[in-house]
Formats: structure tokens, C-alpha cells, sequence
């Protein structure tokens, strides 16, 4: 892969850490709208046994018999650098620019479901009826009280098998139901300070629950691929909730709500346009390649 393309995919990714280590706003609603879900859930589903050995041993085999480390190598350390400088100031924001970072948020996630859902080519009753399900289960579930549990190695463990499935799926913030089990602050904390047994207890649940859950996101999204994007949309705007709630009205309309939002259209449609350029030179690319 070429320098340019890793480096793409290396930035994505830190796009995709930063959204996930904020509660309210998901990785996958990232790698959504940057034109690289569907690769990454179907890289994720294809690990197994001989995926793993064709890698290690270098075969010379279909691209579907081995892993994708030309795209999971440059993504996964673009999140892995946005985990480690995010946790060092994302609770410095929450707390002093709680307004400003959820107005922000609140932009990214609403610009991202109308693009989403500008891309559905059938916009049928169905969908349209998945996508009000999508949103009324999101909005309920943002709701929802936290859950008063302890911080023991295996409950920090099944924390990250639940949240890694909500990671992956556009719409439903990871960082949320780390906040609803009452596992954010502390893992932010093990961040932080690096504290290594409870780092590795997250990602080895975090690993079982990706494995898992990709392998039938997959599917889904094969079967029935609108009507999971409807779904998925409903889902982000559902979850608008979360931000909203934590907008203060009375603030200055013009430099904490509006300037920040305006912000966070800008930001998604420079993504969504680059996204788009990048696919259509891979798609001429590729019909070069054909024509020779």
C-alpha cells in the first residue's frame, strides 16, 4: 500500500478513537461516513484460524484468506494514539467546555445521519420503519441510569466485550455504556496512569465481543444492507439525545453552541467529500487496471 493510503487510513482511525472515548458519539458513525465500514467489519469477520496462519506464514493466497494488515495496521495505531492523547484531555473538556464539546458532537452526529441517509437508495416504508424503531430504541436507552457496579478484572472484562459491539455499530457510543456500566471514568483513569491489568482485561473482552459481533454485522449488512444503514441512522439520530441534554441553553448562543457546531458540519462534510473523492479514484483505478 502506498504511503498516501496508509496515511489516510491512519488518520481515519484517529478520527475513530477520538469519537469513541467520547460519550454520546461512536467510531463506527466514523468509519461510516468515511467510506470504510464495510472493509473494516468484513477484515474483522474474516479472522480466524487460517486467516491467521496464511498472515504469519506469508502465503500467497486471496486477499480473503488472510488478514488486511495493509488497512488494520495504519487504523489500529491511529486509534491506539487518539485513545492515549484523548484520555489526557477529554475530561478537562467534559468538565470546562461541556457545552461547547457537546454542541460539537451534537453537529457531527445529526450532519452524519442526514448524509447516511441521503446515501439510502431505497427509501422504502420499511426502512423509513427501521429507522424510527432505530431511533426510539437510541433515544430510550441514552436515557437510561447508570448502573452502580464495582471495577473487578472480570467485570471490566465483559465491559469490553459490551462496548466494543456498541463501538463498531455507527451510532451507539461505546464511551456511553462504558458511562451507563460505570466504567468510564475509571478506565479513563487506567488510561491515563496505564494501568496494565486493567487495560488487558478490556481489550481481551474487547477482542471475544469484536470477533464475534463482526462476523454477524457482516451478514447483516450483506442480506440486508439498506435496511441495516436505516436502522443505523435511526440509531445516531436517537442518540442525539445525549448531547443535547448536556447543551446548556442559556450559554452564548454564538460562541458556545453555534460556533462549535458549524465546527462540526464543516468537519463531516470535509470527511464525507474526501471519502467520496478517495472511492472514486480507487473505483477509476481499478477500471484502468481492467482496461490493460
Amino acid at each position: 500500500m502506498k504511503p498516501k493510503q496508509s496515511g489516510s487510513i491512519f488518520f481515519k482511525g484517529m478520527a475513530m478513537g477520538m469519537a469513541d472515548i467520547v460519550p454520546g458519539v461512536s467510531g463506527g458513525t466514523v468509519a461510516l461516513i468515511t467510506g470504510i465500514y464495510e472493509r473494516l467489519v468484513r477484515g474483522i469477520s474474516q479472522v480466524n484460524k487460517e486467516t491467521l496462519i496464511n498472515t504469519i506464514k506469508r502465503k500467497d493466497v486471496t486477499k480473503n484468506k488472510k488478514l488486511d494488515l495493509e488497512f488494520f495496521i495504519p487504523l489500529a495505531a491511529g486509534i491506539f494514539l487518539a485513545f492515549l492523547l484523548m484520555s489526557n484531555i477529554m475530561g478537562y473538556l467534559l468538565e470546562h467546555h461541556t457545552t461547547e464539546i457537546y454542541a460539537f458532537f451534537f453537529a457531527i452526529i445529526l450532519a452524519s445521519a442526514v448524509m447516511l441517509f441521503m446515501d439510502i437508495r431505497q427509501k422504502t416504508a420499511v426502512n423509513i420503519f427501521l429507522m424510527i424503531i432505530g431511533g426510539f430504541f437510541a433515544y430510550l436507552f441514552v436515557g437510561m441510569t447508570s448502573l452502580t457496579m464495582g471495577h473487578e478484572l472480570h467485570i471490566i472484562f465483559i465491559s469490553g466485550i459490551v462496548a466494543i459491539c456498541a463501538m463498531i455499530l455507527p451510532g451507539i457510543s461505546g464511551a456511553l455504556i462504558l458511562l451507563f456500566l460505570n466504567q468510564y471514568e475509571y478506565m479513563l483513569h487506567s488510561l491515563k496512569t496505564l494501568v496494565l491489568e486493567d487495560i488487558f482485561a478490556f481489550l481481551l473482552g474487547a477482542i471475544i465481543g469484536l470477533l464475534a459481533f463482526s462476523k454477524v454485522l457482516n451478514i447483516v449488512i450483506k442480506k440486508w444492507k439498506y435496511q441495516t444503514i436505516s436502522f443505523l441512522t435511526g440509531l445516531m439520530l436517537g442518540a442525539l439525545r445525549l448531547p443535547y441534554d448536556n447543551i446548556d441553553t442559556d450559554a452564548n448562543l454564538a460562541t458556545s453552541i453555534l460556533m462549535p457546531a458549524i465546527l462540526g458540519i464543516i468537519l463531516i462534510y470535509m470527511l464525507a467529500r474526501y471519502s467520496k473523492k478517495a472511492e472514486m479514484s480507487k473505483k477509476i483505478r481499478k477500471a484502468k487496471a481492467r482496461s490493460n
